[in-house]
């Protein structure tokens, strides 16, 4: 039976890595907004002899969901694993000047969109599968009022869905990475000193015998 992986946010950054180290073992499901950089990972998988599908969708329009999942379903009938690295990071404001728009935005990215695909991915989950979410603590820092409290959601909705889990599946893992070398952080941290950092290649090796245990 076919392994299969959904990756919610493949792109780029630790999405796109955890992709291709997942490649050799599963059948890799890349779902992200930007179709280029879709082709440029399934090079990257084939060239490693992995096999993916590309899913050029925005995770905030639920038909596209609802159809992705049911193509799912109806190809391989389950989920081995879901790790879900689609984030939206709002530029940095102080708090009583955040935009409407970019609020809105990260609600619609980071919550909404979230537990709709909570919903339609649990049942190929089923049981025995898994869902990853990968945590990034801003909640309360300063100019992080968008991002910080729309992902601090995020990780409240995984964690209420890991202990409502705890008897029946699916499990669920929440992952903290490492501080990496990424063009979100860049622009978070545009003065920062990027050799520092880690690459999101070794945070995807470092984290991966943590997501297949």
């Amino acid at each position: 039976m076919t392994k299969t992986a959904l990756i919610t946010g493949a792109s780029r950054g630790l999405g796109a890595a955890l992709a291709a180290a997942l490649a050799p073992s599963h059948h890799v499901i890349a779902v992200a907004k930007t179709t280029g950089a879709l082709e440029e990972l399934d090079d990257q998988i084939q060239s490693a002899d992995g096999s993916a599908t590309l899913a050029p969708m925005d995770i905030t329009v639920d038909a596209a969901m609802q159809q992705l999942c049911r193509g799912i379903y109806d190809r391989w009938g389950h989920l081995e694993l879901w790790i879900h690295a689609a984030i939206h990071a709002a530029p940095l404001a102080p708090a009583d000047h955040i935009g409407a728009k970019d609020l809105s935005k990260s609600l619609d990215v980071n919550v909404t969109a979230t537990q709709r695909l909570i919903a339609y991915v649990a049942p190929l989950l089923g049981q025995s599968g898994k869902a990853v979410f990968l945590d990034d603590p801003r909640a309360g820092a300063q100019f992080f009022g968008a991002y910080g409290a729309t992902k601090g959601a995020q990780i409240a909705l995984a964690q209420s869905w890991q202990a409502e889990a705890t008897k029946h599946g699916p499990r669920v893992q929440i992952l903290t990475p490492a501080p990496m070398a990424t063009a979100t952080r860049a622009r978070f941290y545009p003065g920062e000193d990027r050799d520092a950092l880690t690459t999101p290649t070794a945070e995807a090796a470092r984290l991966l015998p943590m997501i297949l245990d």
